[in-house]
């Protein structure tokens, strides 16, 4: 913490010179940095009031016979002590983007109708966890499917160190269970693709020609075609010499869906080229590209059997679950932090 308070003595004495606000993106960059670098001192000062106070109770209790202080004081000590471990999950987040908001978009793989209704649990796994950790999710694109589900969807983090946190999920998710669309119920097996990308505010050398992008407007739309709205807002871009395809349909107007759609592309183009420079293309560059890479057997990362018996269990870290529904409700904490610290 010693550094960050040093850093944000630099960057306040920056501030105070009248030449500050003459370079408007550098500013601007560095006054976000200083609310985030403030807003985590003020936790910890926050936290470490709140342990003074809790130490304060818990010597006045003493010896004392109280159950229900003594059970009082044990939940605001659990709920101090889960507040310090999110906290130092930060100290983790090393990589150039971690402290950045989060793309996430999710693809139906191999088994169709099942596939597709994997993707929306996906989805609102995602999005509850999201909530739950005080995030704010937006699904900015869901493409439905005929029957149920989804085809693809894409849902947009609001919060600092989002992508930090979600980073690791990307990958191939596998479901097995007995088919809610099948007359004989049958087990079933399905897969569905997460990607996740930091938002890229400052795109670096990426250009973004008028003649290289295909733009197509259409009516956003629910679960069997319904129209939600009776305009074209919906916006796709094609990017033709990489053949990239993003699409929003979130926002009222056209023009907030295009520049939704253009933060997605930016993304995905910068880290394309992050990878070229590194040579580090391979896999990894054809699902960027494609938007879907290889969702089927024996590429999962994670799998979430409902029946015969129930369990999770991430093929990395060896982390598992026997309670998948609270994992579908957005219970991902031990396993996003297992990935994340490398245990």
């Amino acid at each position: 913490m010693a550094e960050k308070i040093k850093r944000i003595a630099v960057i306040e004495g920056q501030m105070a010179d009248a030449a500050f606000w003459q370079e408007p993106e550098k500013a601007t960059k560095l006054s976000q940095e200083l609310s985030e670098l403030k807003q985590e001192r003020e936790k910890w000062e926050d936290i470490d009031l709140q342990l003074e106070m809790l130490a304060e109770e818990g010597a006045k209790i003493g010896d004392a016979v109280d159950n229900k202080k003594t059970e009082a004081l044990e939940r605001e000590y659990i709920k101090l002590e889960h507040e310090i471990k999110e906290e130092e999950t930060k100290v983790f987040f090393s990589g150039p983007y971690d402290k950045n908001r989060a793309i996430l978009s999710i693809y139906a793989g191999a088994g169709g109708t099942e596939a597709q209704d994997w993707s929306a649990m996906l989805l609102r796994m995602y999005a509850r966890y999201a909530e739950k950790k005080g995030f704010k999710p937006k699904i900015l694109h869901e493409h439905f499917g005929q029957e149920a589900g989804i085809k693809n969807a894409t849902l947009k983090i609001n919060a600092p160190y989002a992508y930090g946190y979600l980073k690791n999920e990307s990958g191939v998710h596998r479901l097995v269970r007995l088919s809610p669309f099948n007359a004989n119920n049958l087990r079933h097996t399905s897969f569905a693709l997460v990607e996740v990308l930091p938002e890229i505010e400052e795109a670096g050398d990426i250009v973004i020609k008028p003649e290289d992008l295909k733009i197509d407007t259409f009516r956003s739309s629910g679960p069997g075609g319904q129209n939600v709205n009776k305009v074209e807002t919906a916006v796709r871009l094609t990017h033709l010499p990489s053949n990239i395809v993003v699409a929003a349909q979130s926002e009222r107007s056209q023009s907030a869906n295009k520049e939704q759609a253009m933060k997605i592309l930016v993304s995905k183009l910068y880290l394309l080229e992050q990878q070229k420079k590194a040579a580090e293309i391979g896999g990894l560059r054809s699902e960027i590209q494609s938007g879907k890479g290889t969702a089927e057997w024996g590429s999962q990362i994670r799998n979430y059997v409902l029946h015969p018996y129930k369990l999770i269990k991430d093929l990395r870290t060896g982390v598992q679950s026997g309670e998948p529904e609270q994992v579908l409700d957005g219970d991902l904490d031990e396993f996003i932090e297992a990935e994340i610290k490398g245990i």
